[in-house]
């Protein structure tokens, strides 16, 4: 294989800056269709291009494709200032125009990237640029509000949040060191290495030395509401605007899990075309979101060496995709299964027709007991009938004692913890924890699809909040978390308009516990956690109704679950029948 690059040529954005990018050309005169990659990563880091979640770069030269890397502005060789997401949409089209109008460029471009590299995409696909035919985000998201910087319940994701804008805020210390404080450098740098210096630190707002070299920090804490400053940067919001087609990769314990789903679901219902709604194709792992959790081996649990995502074919994916939309082969055959899913428990993967499943039945599972669910311990139990009893289970949620996070969609999460499926058996001794589990399976049960939790609670407090966990409960005792939620009790109506609580009075909350798909084995039990922290996955409400960034006074709130005939706090399961899984 033969190719040409160019290195650092300047392409000119519509205010003059020019961005640093880089041009891979397969040898001969072309002309040739373009995939494009915008990242603020550094177009030359290596780490780009030879991840196991990202296609390999010189398998699609190979295949007859220019490929273009460029730094987003301000970032790495690219000049100007840095402001994650506001750019890209105009950036990201002057891109495209530039790319079109070359002499070695066929006219038809296509997107591709994880994480932020993702946020690229959906922002350009947005504006509707002609050249762009297909987009192929890898783990991100079109709406930015919901994941990864807050959450579908309004709390800040403070462990996506703190760690990569610590992260940031370095690169761009370490643009122009000259200019900087070297004392940030090394504040930025312990507290990376500690993640109690990182997180503990009350208030959220007080990161000086985050907040001088990446001042977006202190604007996403300043925005809690989903308002237009969220709203600019949330692509999903004008999918109708969005006319190509997308290639979506996830992990089920990936922090964009959630909004992978959701813009997959939005893009086949309300997409701007008929290529954009049919041409939308998903893919699922047991994967997480840092480097080397993409393997499908835990430290608690397995899923062998079929959850390792090579065994998804990343590249192989990418390539039969782009043929299709990007170069317009017909010949190219058109899966007519949409999604593939990786589900848990039995550990295969599997060809669906679409998400949600055809057939999806959701059942609820009503939370019952006599008031001691405190513990695993406790007299919580899940049923499929209605509870009879007027009930409810009370615990002490303390800010500065919040249950920590184990596991889960986490980037860094508390000392010690990794991200995905982790046991949460440690947790579910704290008398803040409440636990409602069936009886032991004597059937599997597969749960697939969107979970959501119903809750009917009261507080002492004006504010406050509430997390549920699905777990997995093994005949060993590992408790495996299989998805998580939280819902921020101002938010429970509107993500846009807070409303506080009456102290006392009793709500209706709907917590997003996202999506999962797992087969509960027999022998098995279904276990529900709630309380009122996952730290530092979310950040603490200190229960005070006041403005959560600046609050460094948190008091502790009295929390009641209420169950019962009057009350019907229920987990909704996502169920799927299968012959296949049920012999």
């Amino acid at each position: 294989m033969s190719f040409v690059v160019d290195v650092d040529v300047a392409v000119p954005m519509c205010d003059g800056v020019a961005l640093a990018t880089n041009v891979w050309r397969p040898e001969g005169p072309g002309p040739f269709p373009v995939l494009l990659v915008r990242t603020p990563y550094g177009k030359d880091d290596a780490g780009t291009f030879g991840n196991p979640k990202l296609p390999d770069v010189f398998a699609f030269v190979e295949a007859g494709y220019a490929v273009v890397a460029q730094d987003v502005r301000g970032t790495s060789r690219s000049p100007g200032t840095f402001a994650p997401g506001t750019h890209e949409g105009r950036d990201g089209t002057d891109t495209l125009a530039w790319l079109a109008g070359q002499p070695w460029c066929d006219g038809a471009v296509g997107m591709w990237g994880g994480s932020y590299m993702g946020f690229t995409q959906w922002l350009a696909a947005a504006h509707t640029p002609p050249s762009l035919r297909a987009v192929a985000p890898v783990m991100s998201s079109a709406d930015l509000y919901r994941a990864p910087w807050y959450s579908p319940g309004g709390a800040l994701s403070q462990d996506a949040v703190l760690t990569w804008s610590t992260l940031s805020a370095l690169r761009n210390l370490g643009r122009d060191p000259a200019s900087g404080d070297p004392a940030d450098a090394a504040t930025l740098l312990s507290t990376l290495d500690d993640p109690r210096r990182l997180h503990d630190p009350l208030p959220l707002n007080g990161r000086e030395a985050v907040t001088r070299n990446l001042p977006w920090f202190g604007e996403v804490l300043g925005h809690p509401e989903r308002d237009e400053f969220w709203q600019e940067v949330a692509a999903i919001d004008r999918c109708g605007d969005i006319t190509v087609p997308a290639l979506q990769f996830g992990g089920w314990y990936d922090v964009f899990i959630g909004e992978t789903v959701r813009s997959y679901r939005m893009m086949r219902a309300h997409g701007g075309s008929a290529a954009a709604r049919d041409g939308q194709r998903l893919v699922i792992g047991p994967w997480a979101h840092p480097d080397g959790a993409d393997l499908g081996t835990f430290p608690d649990r397995s899923f062998g060496l079929a959850g390792s995502i090579k065994a998804a074919d990343v590249t192989g994916e990418h390539l039969r995709f782009f043929d299709r939309w990007v170069r317009g082969r017909t010949d190219v055959p058109d899966d007519t299964h949409r999604v593939r899913i990786f589900v848990m428990g039995v550990d295969q993967w599997r060809d669906e027709e679409d998400w949600p499943l055809p057939g999806t039945r959701y059942t609820d599972l009503f939370l019952g007991g006599n008031g001691r669910a405190n513990t695993v311990a406790g007299d919580g139990v899940l049923t499929r009938d209605a509870v009879r009893e007027e009930t409810a289970d009370t615990f002490l949620y303390d800010p500065r004692r919040p249950v920590p996070t184990l596991g889960g969609t986490v980037l860094a999460g508390a000392p010690g913890d990794y991200p995905g499926p982790a046991d949460q058996s440690a947790v579910e001794t704290r008398d803040d924890v409440l636990c409602f589990t069936s009886p032991v399976l004597d059937q599997p049960v597969e749960v697939t699809g969107h979970v959501t939790l119903v809750l009917h609670v009261s507080s002492s407090a004006p504010d406050t909040d509430f997390t549920g966990k699905l777990v997995d409960v093994h005949p060993d005792g590992r408790a495996i978390l299989l998805c998580e939620g939280i819902q921020r009790a101002r938010y429970r109506d509107s993500l846009t308009e807070p409303a506080l609580m009456e102290p006392g009075t009793v709500y209706e909350l709907t917590v997003d516990m996202c999506v999962t798909s797992n087969v509960f084995l027999p022998g098995h039990r279904i276990r529900l956690e709630v309380s009122s922290s996952d730290f530092p996955r979310y950040d603490r409400n200190p229960n005070t109704g006041g403005t959560i960034a600046s609050e460094d006074a948190p008091v502790v709130a009295v929390n009641r679950v209420h169950h019962g005939p009057a009350h019907p706090s229920r987990l909704v399961l996502p169920l799927v029948d299968r012959a296949e899984v049920r012999t």
